[in-house]
């Protein structure tokens, strides 16, 4: 492939790196949303997202490379990719609807309600609390932390499986361009600008997002956070069944 040739699959291939990432919310609203219910914070949420990218980029360029040696077609490669799709897709939508109900229960667990007081001198006064937070014996505490923590720490690998079944469909054809022609080391250079379009695009539209939330006052939403989160990423799984 001669210079000018190579330079317009490299443009080609950042392209669509950017454009499918841009595309397809899935890419980004799931670590938008879960980053702003758990709260975490910019570097971690960031390192989420990256650790994702990177399973998401890299199964499908392992997977092309896969389909070159072995001399499989497109429309193989595409088929499968498109079954590893749908796989996402269902994860997402499973794991979207489980955290949603989780967080509405935890909602309702955590509404506040007020309680009236009398006092022996006959004044009476108003106590807002919350159970689920408050009124909960010392000995029940940890339960509710070891509860929390775990969720924490296995809501990002349950991202990192989702992402790691999520296809590239766009980069199978830029691939096998070079490819028929036997070269590979354009074939990595290709595979390359693809990936790091794809993941500045992911880590630039959750920071970009997680900035316009920070600057939205949500607080009378702030105990459906989880369920809201949760309802994001079942919308998310709902696009990618429905091949939005």
């Amino acid at each position: 492939m001669d210079t000018s040739s190579f330079s317009v699959l490299l443009s080609t291939a950042a392209f669509i790196g950017l454009f499918h990432t841009l595309a397809g919310p899935d890419h980004y609203v799931p670590f938008i949303a879960m980053a702003r219910a758990r709260r975490w914070s910019m570097a971690r949420t960031l390192v989420i997202t990256a650790a994702a990218g990177v399973g998401h980029v890299g199964s499908s360029v392992l997977l092309g490379a896969l389909g070159i040696l072995l001399g499989w077609a497109v429309g193989g490669l595409e088929w499968f990719e498109g079954l590893r799709g749908d796989l996402a897709g269902w994860l997402l939508l499973g794991f979207g609807f489980a955290y949603m109900v989780w967080g509405l229960r935890r909602a309702v667990r955590t509404r506040p309600h007020a309680h009236w007081h009398p006092h022996t001198d006959g004044a009476v006064h108003r106590h807002e609390h919350v159970h689920a937070e408050q009124h909960v014996h010392v000995h029940d505490r940890p339960a509710l932390t070891a509860e929390g923590a775990e969720t924490a720490s296995i809501t990002p690998w349950v991202l990192f499986v989702i992402f790691l079944f999520g296809p590239c469909e766009p980069l199978i054809p830029v691939l096998m361009y070079p490819a028929a022609q036997g070269a590979w080391w354009q074939v990595a250079v290709v595979a390359g600008v693809f990936s790091i379009c794809t993941l500045l695009m992911m880590l630039t539209l959750v920071v970009v997002g997680l900035w316009g939330l920070a600057r939205v006052s949500v607080a009378p939403l702030e105990r459906y956070s989880h369920a809201l989160a949760g309802a994001a990423l079942l919308a998310c799984g709902v696009a990618i069944k429905a091949g939005l």
